[in-house]
């Protein structure tokens, strides 16, 4: 029987609005991919491209390499070379991010101690080593200024797993514009936000909730969009549900932006809820959706910047090896059936006591097939100190947000991706990334997971790719009209019939994206890149007019 249920509300959300002219629609051709053979070992996350040497360069968190793909045939591409990044940096415990500008490669790289502060590395594209740089701790993105003047490293600085080390986040920008023999680095740090007076702390509304940490420890830059004129960076805080704003010339913070949430209840904003109700099951619920973006990109548009983030949510779950019971307890932490919980801040709705007056129908609302299954924020809700809760706060938004060049919130793609992907695939809907026949599993946690996005020009239009963590697959929106998105294309090239450990199976977890504009590409067409980090692969798909 095929499961779909889907609401008339929901599907409001993908129709066309009006245009003024007559919209563009593209599609994505799968054209050739490169697969590592590792699985689920994150062996193709992050990916760069070098239009002169036409080379990928290509995060292998497995091997703690960069690979080098030659796509000079993107039909064909084929391994060519890597990048050892420990093999010039000892201490080095991995590689996490990767951009080139140039032919220059800048590469992020975290300690073998996570805590500890990692670094910028930087190679030719022939993979030699030039120059290493220090960074804050683990350092999770890096990118180069539009100008190719700076490099920017956004240093998250999770802390260890019994969260008695807290690093304090920060972004490291390193002018290189008269050379790296004549490098400058400077930090943006967040300290200013651990005092009185001026700041007074975080704005009201950005997260901070890790125990006992101070403002600049629990703020965890993630990911980095710059603007045009290479001016002004936008940083992502995903945990904090916060933007950061940074001058790069001063290497100062100005602004820290709270996000917010979007309102589940209202038509066009549902989601499914629940993995147990056997359905397809979109619709409005009494529930906040905690933006909690992880990656961000910019494009202008009539002369002002604007961003869009895709908002995939995230957890802070720090479970160790305390040895035994006594010694967790001993610490102060949680024993939960064999693990120490140093701090976790997610619940279920189930498990949570519903204030009545807000929630009078708490009980239907707790069921399984409802929002019991609800996986929400355990620190957000409770907001007049009792045991109850009088909102109910989930992880993510399920979809991408256009901001202005301040943070304020331009538009919003509501519940479009869900139902794009319950419409394309509903015998999977909501599956998760490494197992078939998992269909619905992942609807209390974050649903289909927006993670990566890239913006890209085609025909005369602004259009967002978005990868989605989970069930995988890119949507595409138009975005020339900030304040209008308009769902355009759904591709996934995921074999459900098949193990998934296969090749077969096809791609699976798509983490990060790379356009590259027809007149930079090997084959004169626009190309989308996107590397998988679950089935290894880095696939090349042709943008296609239809």
């Amino acid at each position: 029987m095929l499961k779909r249920k889907l609401l008339t509300s929901a599907i409001i959300a993908i129709s066309f609005p009006a245009y003024a002219k007559k919209p563009v629609n593209i599609s994505l051709l799968e054209i050739g991919s490169y697969q590592s053979g590792v699985f689920a070992e994150s062996a193709a996350e992050i990916v760069a491209y070098d239009k002169s040497s036409e080379q990928l360069f290509v995060v292998n968190a497995d091997a703690k390499t960069i690979d080098i793909l030659d796509i000079s045939d993107p039909t064909g591409p084929v391994k060519v070379n890597s990048i050892d990044v420990l093999a010039d940096l000892p201490m080095a415990g991995g590689v996490n991010s990767v951009a080139v500008h140039n032919g220059l490669v800048a590469i992020a790289v975290e300690h073998a101690n996570k805590q500890s502060n990692g670094w910028a590395a930087f190679y030719n594209v022939a993979g030699d080593y030039l120059a290493s740089f220090p960074a804050g701790a683990l350092p999770d993105m890096i990118t180069f200024t539009p100008n190719g003047d700076f490099v920017l490293v956004a240093n998250e600085g999770e802390p260890s797993d019994d969260y008695q080390t807290d690093p304090e986040g920060s972004v490291t920008i390193i002018e290189i514009k008269k050379g790296l023999d004549k490098a400058k680095i400077r930090t943006a740090s967040f300290l200013d936000y651990n005092l009185t007076g001026k700041y007074l702390g975080a704005p009201a509304g950005v997260r901070i909730s890790g125990p006992n940490a101070t403002v600049a420890q629990d703020l965890e830059p993630e990911y980095i969009a710059i603007s045009d004129d290479s001016k002004t960076a936008w940083v992502t805080l995903q945990e904090n549900n916060a933007m950061a704003i940074i001058d790069i010339k001063k290497g100062k913070v100005e602004d820290l932006v709270a996000l917010g949430s979007k309102d589940h209840s209202l038509v066009g904003q549902g989601l499914d809820a629940s993995n147990e109700d056997g359905d397809i099951n979109i619709q409005t619920w009494p529930v906040l959706g905690t933006f909690m973006p992880d990656s961000i990109a910019s494009y202008e548009h009539k002369g002002k910047t604007y961003l869009i983030t895709a908002n995939e949510g995230d957890a802070r779950e720090y479970i160790y090896d305390s040895g035994d019971e006594a010694n967790c307890e001993l610490a102060g932490h949680e024993w939960d059936d064999g693990d120490c919980i140093a701090w976790l801040d997610e619940a279920r709705v189930k498990d949570v006591t519903l204030d009545p007056a807000v929630f009078p129908n708490f009980v239907a609302l707790q069921k399984k097939p409802a929002l019991g299954r609800l996986k929400i924020i355990s620190t957000e809700g409770n907001t007049d100190g009792d045991d109850e809760y009088e909102s109910l706060h989930s992880f993510g938004a399920r979809s991408i947000t256009i901001w202005d060049q301040e943070g304020g919130m331009v538009a919003d793609t509501g519940d479009a991706i869900e139902v794009a992907t319950a419409l394309a695939l509903p015998n999977d809907f909501n599956s998760t990334n490494d197992e078939n026949d998992s269909f619905d599993s992942r609807s209390d946690d974050k649903g289909p997971e927006p993670e990566g996005v890239v913006i890209g020009k085609v025909h005369g239009r602004q259009f967002a790719f978005v990868g989605l963590e989970r069930i995988g697959g890119v949507v595409i929106f138009d975005v020339s009209d900030p304040a209008a998105p308009r769902y355009v294309s759904y591709t996934n090239n995921r074999n459900f019939l098949v193990d998934a450990e296969l090749p077969a199976a096809g791609d699976l977890g798509p983490e990060g994206l790379v356009f590259i504009d027809g007149h930079d590409s090997p084959n004169h067409k626009p190309l989308l890149v996107v590397g998988n980090e679950v089935s290894g692969s880095t696939t090349i798909y042709e943008i296609r007019k239809d």
